[in-house]
């Protein structure tokens, strides 16, 4: 008895022991493309970082190594008033930074808010329930949203300034929050119908038999569930809305202006100041890199979740 426990019954044969070279071939070849792409991904930031520590022949000469190819300088930070021996000091180009940085937190976020809120009610009256609206069903309303993004943002350019300076929206946060919610909202409805789509509807269906409403069945067992979902929509409009530029330029002037225009607004007629540039560009996408980081896993739930059918 002993001897027939201890005999190994199965073998692996003389070829699977033996090295494979095809195996390790593959995965140096995965291996070799993720780090190559994790450094075309990254190399931007890199290269953004560091020219806001470079004097101006240091960016012409192209030199890229810190402490190696130049000594860092807070040139670029100085400019903002953001370098160790201004930051206590009063500054009106800090308070401008400051002010822009304001008014994109504000307006990107509500209009994200705003627009996951919406989109994902829409979204669950879409996946849940039949309409007609004309010859429209729900494939042809859920089409209708999508196709919002056809239009390029200069088509609409003149008609939203007439309608703006009519209502008195112009240079305001509020006209932008309502501009951003109305383009982000196509991306969410689409993304979201997807999430609920893949909830069994025997959950809300046992809920309701419990006793709950159809808004507590929503509530309590839908939402917990696509909440990944809705985090990855939220990150994905908060992005978009975040960098938005052209309608920022056209929309505001002085009280509403965003970010992306005084990143724009280093241009002048004496050449770019790469060095402010950069320190504004890196200021500018700080919180959404920290924000990426803290919601990662929401992210790729909801990636994965939208994805795996």
């Amino acid at each position: 008895m002993a001897d027939a426990a201890t005999t190994q019954i199965f073998h692996d044969s003389d070829a699977d022991q033996r090295p494979q070279p095809a195996w390790y071939a593959s995965r140096i070849a995965i291996y070799g493309a993720l780090v190559l792409w994790a450094v075309i991904c990254l190399f931007p930031i890199y290269w953004t970082v560091t020219t806001s520590f470079k004097m101006a022949p240091d960016v012409m000469k192209g030199n890229m190594i810190p402490w190696v190819d130049y000594q860092p300088k807070w040139i670029g930070w100085k400019s903002l008033g953001l370098s160790p021996d201004t930051i206590w000091a009063a500054s009106t180009v800090r308070d401008e930074f400051l002010k822009r940085f304001l008014n994109s937190v504000i307006i990107a976020f509500s209009s994200s808010a705003l627009a996951v809120v919406l989109g994902s009610l829409a979204a669950y009256g879409l996946s849940r329930f039949s309409y007609r609206f004309g010859f429209m069903r729900n494939g042809d309303i859920s089409f209708f949203f999508l196709s919002q993004l056809i239009l390029p943002p200069v088509v609409l350019a003149l008609p939203f300034l007439v309608l703006y300076k009519e209502l008195a929206l112009l240079d305001t946060r509020v006209g932008l929050i309502l501009l951003y919610t109305l383009s982000v909202l196509p991306i969410v409805i689409w993304i979201m119908r997807d999430q609920f789509a893949g909830i069994p509807t025997e959950l809300e269906e046992a809920a309701l038999v419990d006793g709950l409403s159809i808004w507590g069945a929503f509530a309590t067992i839908v939402l917990p569930i696509a909440l990944p979902g809705m985090v990855a929509a939220f990150i994905l409009s908060l992005v978009l809305t975040w960098n938005e530029y052209f309608f920022a330029a056209l929309l505001t002037s002085t009280r509403a202006n965003t970010l992306p225009v005084l990143v724009a607004s280093q241009t002048g007629s004496q050449g770019i100041s790469w060095w402010s540039m950069a320190a504004v560009s890196f200021a500018a996408i700080l919180p959404l890199i920290v924000i990426g980081i803290v919601l990662e896993r929401y992210i790729i739930k909801g990636m994965a979740a939208g994805a795996v059918k």
